[in-house]
């Protein structure tokens, strides 16, 4: 009887040990996984005979996470998975399903249908329904686009050269004695408000009232002057270039905009979940802008023919926020309306009821909570649009610095030569009263440099005749 249970032991120990053998060699058979993608720039390219993008960098990252090997394949028949009206679903949700491939990455939209065939994780993207459209149709017009051409500093820097070229002519028209020879009795033409009028006059290219006679006076106003001619010339450079990609007048801002017009056509991509969206809305406003694309046919069969389509002008292009956020990033006279509507995610699809979906799900969260799917996304997301946005901004203010240059020493220089022009009438004035020049040059600038300007000849008789 011992001999008998040892035998029956020994018998169930060996049964073990083969179900053991067999079941590592099944997982170690299923360990390397056969994952489906489609190509779509930037989640899946092809970089000579390797695959690369957003979504082979998370399938890498996922991996390390889960230890698992696995062999990419792109989907046969180029398409993300849709059910035909005898119920079969084509594209990576049918490989799945019919488990041609363990895995499907890619941007998949998880959707109440694809979720009942097939298992799909938590979203590692999220994303909506936008519009895709040339900023030329989505520019708004306001009120003070002519000051567009120059930003606030440089119209800051501008007012301060206007006051202080003023301020210049207007000291230089008073100490210069070749502009104001007999303060005691002659008033000085260049008061402070003529002074800005005629400064004022010359940002119009024309001549106000009297013109400065000193040396002085003329270096500064041709200082002036030259750096009007100047901004003058970058201010309309830069306007014209601003409206000359005008070509509509139309605001597009977002889809009741788009509803309520007729000048531009719109539609999306055929057979997406997007028209899905709009076709299953009871939304009056989306409802028809489906029934317009329904009449008018405006699907397109790509993604590219939709960007191509943007880019030619005249039609808006529904897709994805993410993917039309690419294309903006790729294409610089391109952009995205700020209203998403329909928030969704793309998820990673395996086979109905297989349990790896619930470590897909934990190992995303934990790539999104230490910021690597933020890192992947302004890895592949990275906009080429840079120096367009720099060259097409408004003009700086170091785009003038040389101007404000030359016009600084112009003052200066005119100021000095005002100085100089006093003093040599001082020390002539100073050599016939035989007085010393500092004392003379004193009464000059004390005489000149009055708040109120010096008497008229009338009230200079009147004067005089109060003291007789």
């Amino acid at each position: 009887m011992p001999v008998r249970r040892i035998g029956m032991l020994f018998g169930f120990c060996v049964m073990s040990f083969g179900f053991f053998l067999n079941m590592g060699q099944y997982t170690a058979a299923q360990s390397e996984l056969r994952i489906t993608t489609i190509k779509q720039e930037p989640y899946t390219m092809s970089k000579g005979s390797q695959l690369e993008g957003f979504c082979m960098d998370l399938l890498s990252e996922v991996a390390k996470k889960l230890g698992f090997r696995y062999r990419v394949q792109l989907v046969k028949d180029g398409s993300y998975g849709r059910q035909d009206e005898s119920g079969n679903w084509n594209g990576m949700v049918g490989e799945v399903m019919r488990g041609e491939a363990d895995l499907a990455i890619a941007p998949l939209t998880l959707t109440a249908a694809r979720e009942k065939v097939v298992g799909m994780s938590k979203p590692f993207m999220q994303t909506g329904i936008s519009i895709l459209l040339r900023k030329d149709i989505s520019e708004v017009t306001g009120f003070f686009d002519f000051m567009t051409p120059f930003t606030a500093e440089t119209w800051v820097g501008i007012l301060v050269a206007y006051l202080g070229t003023s301020a210049c002519i207007f000291i230089a028209a008073r100490l210069s004695p070749c502009e104001w020879s007999q303060p005691q009795s002659e008033a000085n033409r260049f008061s402070l408000l003529h002074s800005l009028w005629y400064t004022a006059g010359a940002l119009t290219l024309q001549g106000a009232g009297p013109h400065p006679k000193a040396l002085s006076g003329r270096v500064i106003c041709c200082s002036w002057w030259l750096f009007t001619v100047v901004l003058l010339a970058c201010y309309f450079s830069n306007l014209s270039s601003s409206k000359a990609s005008e070509s509509s007048q139309l605001t597009v801002k977002g889809f009741e905009d788009l509803a309520n017009q007729d000048m531009i056509e719109y539609g999306c991509l055929a057979g997406s979940s997007t028209l899905a969206f709009f076709k299953n809305s009871n939304n009056p406003v989306y409802r028809r802008i489906y029934e317009h694309m329904e009449r008018s046919k405006s699907f397109v069969s790509s993604m590219d023919e939709g960007v191509q389509r943007a880019k030619e002008g005249n039609y808006a292009f529904i897709g994805e926020s993410v993917s039309l956020d690419l294309a903006v990033a790729r294409h610089c006279e391109l952009v995205r309306a700020h209203e998403v509507v329909g928030m969704r995610g793309y998820s990673i699809a395996a086979p109905l009821g297989a349990p790896i979906i619930k470590n897909l799900s934990v190992a995303i969260l934990q790539l999104s909570e230490a910021g690597e799917l933020a890192y992947l996304r302004s890895k592949w997301w990275a906009s080429s649009c840079i120096a367009d946005k720099a060259k097409s901004s408004s003009m700086q203010p170091h785009s003038l610095k040389g101007m404000f240059l030359i016009l600084s020493l112009g003052l200066g220089l005119g100021a000095l030569l005002a100085v100089l022009e006093l003093t040599s009438k001082s020390r002539k004035s100073a050599a016939e009263q035989k007085k010393s020049c500092c004392i003379v040059l004193t009464e000059e600038l004390s005489l000149r440099l009055r708040t109120s300007d010096a008497n008229t000849p009338q009230e200079t008789e009147a004067k005089d005749k109060e003291k007789v």
